[in-house]
């Protein structure tokens, strides 16, 4: 699934086009490394996600297409924010 695509089915951005934005000004990154919005999305990945002065990192533990909001907070584990 595409990066962009995934930080909304999570709910962690709201909007697809606010995270394509997000990514294209490099406020996100995976592995350590910076990412477009196209980037294929997989569990295991890291993400650190900034937000003005605050840095949000998960760890990607699904990929699903749809998903209730009540579940979308089980796609993902937070590590530090």
């Amino acid at each position: 699934m595409r990066l962009d695509k995934y930080l909304k089915v999570s709910r962690i951005i709201k909007r697809r086009t606010v995270a394509n934005d997000a990514c294209d000004a490099d406020h996100v990154t995976v592995n350590g490394r910076r990412a477009k919005a196209s980037y294929d999305v997989k569990a295991g990945d890291i993400l650190e996600i900034t937000f003005g002065e605050k840095t949000l990192k998960i760890e990607v533990l699904d990929v699903k297409d749809n998903v209730g909001k009540a579940d979308a907070s089980s796609l993902y584990q937070v590590i530090e924010g």
